[in-house]
């Protein structure tokens, strides 16, 4: 009987109240997930099939201005993300521990609201990323790790924003993923602006270990959620997913390591191919 009214708790193990966040009531794309899903589908049917066919005989494009502005744009939004995300909870009253969905109208709530709506849309944003790559011709880089983490991001965020959009357990990987984006667009950035610039790339070498401290912080924090005796968290099957996710990268970047620097051997290939770039 619950299962036309609540069938989206349902099929995805979500308790049955509160269904949806009524917050959210006409916001883009959040009236149900196939805009969404449609608009991932065509970005994976692009990228794997039809871009490339389409450049297959022409020359690739040359982006650096554009991909410089995009670079530099993703930069300035992270921070943005970053601010509001601390000033709506991580830096107003969040514990680290155990902070449940605040499903009031507070100003604070909303704007944390927002926030995840915002981290939610950027998702979309970032589909350049691999769309440069094609009309690049820069097919080796988009590899089924990279389009797999372009495309479920968008995808799960959605639920997330839908029915637990505020949270400090839902939305510490977020703040944190805000904040390597900073470093590692700026990276890309000044990449972009060409050869002249790249003797301020020193830095480059820290870049794995950055991700690296980013997925042991989220697999750490998130994972406080299975030895807390009493955490009344809304929706537990989003800590398993955000629990998942973290730790499928944590192995993949260790396994970067390992061979990067303790091994000292040719980087993977699929560490070669981008995969850096995606977190």
């Amino acid at each position: 009987l619950r299962f036309n009214k609540y069938w989206k708790d349902l099929i995805f193990f979500l308790p049955p109240s509160p269904p949806l966040d009524p917050r959210l009531e006409g916001w883009p794309l959040m009236s149900s997930p196939f805009p969404t899903t449609f608009i991932i589908g065509t970005y994976i049917y692009f990228v794997t099939s039809l871009g490339p066919k389409l450049m297959e005989n022409k020359k690739p494009f040359e982006l650096r201005q554009i991909m410089a502005f995009y670079n530099f744009s993703v930069v300035a939004l992270s921070l943005y993300m970053t601010y509001e995300f601390l000033m709506s909870g991580w830096a107003t009253g969040y514990s680290f521990r155990c902070d449940i969905v605040d499903y009031s109208r507070s100003p604070t709530a909303l704007r944390m609201v927002r926030t995840c709506w915002l981290y939610y849309f950027s998702k979309f944003i970032e589909l350049l990323d691999t769309i440069f790559f094609v009309l690049r011709k820069k097919n080796n880089q988009v590899t089924f790790l990279h389009v797999f983490h372009h495309s479920i991001m968008p995808w799960t965020w959605w639920f997330g924003v839908k029915f637990a959009a505020g949270s400090g357990l839902g939305t510490f990987h977020a703040l944190l993923n805000c904040i390597v984006h900073v470093v590692m667009y700026t990276y890309y950035g000044i990449c972009s602006l060409g050869p002249a610039y790249h003797k301020y790339l020193w830095w480059k070498k820290y870049m794995t270990t950055i991700q690296l401290v980013q997925f042991i912080m989220i697999t750490g924090h998130i994972g406080q959620i299975y030895i807390m005796d009493d955490c009344p968290y809304q929706y537990p099957i989003f800590m398993f997913i955000i629990w998942l996710y973290g730790s499928m990268f944590l192995v993949l970047f260790l396994h970067f390591w390992y061979h990067a620097y303790t091994k000292g051997q040719r980087l993977p290939k699929m560490a070669r191919n981008g995969i850096s770039k995606d977190q």
